[in-house]
């Protein structure tokens, strides 16, 4: 009986041990979710890779497994709160999200090989580079690069029929940073 007492504190310190073990996470890794191509949700461990390769590395909450996902080969991922969506191959992070996503580009996957089966295909990715800023309309899937000499140009073509958004963006005096609240305004507006 005893022998059976000391069993079963055992196993439940090992259990515990184990549970601890899965809630931290590993040294350069934070909390995250993946959101693979097919929709099936990943929760484990990020580390985030973006603008060194166009990559993040992944690790499940047991640390049973580890992958590295190209921003071709999954959707989103989430890191810490922090939301980033996959185009072309490309890593952004989404700053405002609706029918219009205000998006600053994290990675540049340009010259970076695909793999079709044993056939390497070189991605294109996006165009700007790392810290741009871009409109995303998540209807018809396009993205548009934003720059103090086109600004206006997309402002005008994204927001067409809401003023006030095109206003609001005209008066960001070159801070692009500020089109966000243009965004927010259309995407309210759309409502």
């Amino acid at each position: 009986m005893k022998f059976l007492s000391i069993f079963i504190t055992a196993m439940f310190s090992l259990f515990a041990l184990q549970v601890n073990a899965q809630t931290e996470a590993p040294k350069g890794f934070k909390k995250g979710i993946i959101v693979l191509a097919d929709g099936n949700h990943l929760p484990g461990f990020v580390k985030d890779k973006m603008r060194s390769d166009a990559t993040v590395l992944f690790v499940t909450e047991t640390g049973a497994d580890k992958k590295t996902y190209s921003g071709s080969e999954i959707t989103s991922v989430e890191i810490e709160g922090v939301k980033f969506i996959c185009i072309n191959g490309d890593f952004f992070k989404v700053l405002c999200e609706g029918e219009l996503c205000f998006l600053q580009k994290s990675s540049d996957a340009s010259g970076k090989p695909v793999y079709n089966g044993n056939e390497a295909i070189f991605s294109n990715g996006t165009e700007g580079k790392p810290n741009d800023y871009f409109i995303y309309n998540s209807k018809n899937k396009q993205l548009k690069l934003l720059s103090r000499k086109n600004v206006d140009e997309v402002a005008a073509s994204s927001f067409a029929g809401h003023t006030t958004a095109i206003e609001k963006a005209k008066s960001c005096n070159g801070d692009l940073s500020q089109i966000k609240e243009a965004v927010e305004i259309y995407n309210n507006e759309s409502k």
